[in-house]
């Protein structure tokens, strides 16, 4: 599932993934060059062993695509970035998790 389709829809602020049928998000602010990743909402009819990794994964990476910077407000996307010190860099000067 390493080529997860991921939409950014602006207009509602979250990143956005179908999975059988249901919709998986990852809400949002932006401000000065940062994106802060709020919320992680998955469906627990999304049972796919690994999805919530590749989600985040795939956000991350479209966020690092576009030279942003990341700021995870959410307890569960903040805990991902301690485990995967490789997006360690993705963070704003003086912000430590």
């Amino acid at each position: 599932m390493s080529d997860l389709a991921i939409k950014d829809n602006a207009f509602l602020r979250q990143f956005e993934a179908r999975m059988d049928g249901h919709l998986a998000k990852i809400e949002y602010a932006s401000q000065e060059r940062k994106v802060f990743l709020t919320k992680l909402v998955i469906p627990e009819e999304i049972t796919t062993e690994g999805f919530k990794e590749d989600f985040i994964k795939a956000v991350l990476n479209h966020i690092q695509e576009q030279n942003l910077r990341v700021v995870p407000t959410s307890p569960q996307i903040a805990g991902f970035l301690r485990n995967n010190r490789q997006y360690k860099e993705m963070l704003p000067v003086g912000i430590r998790i």
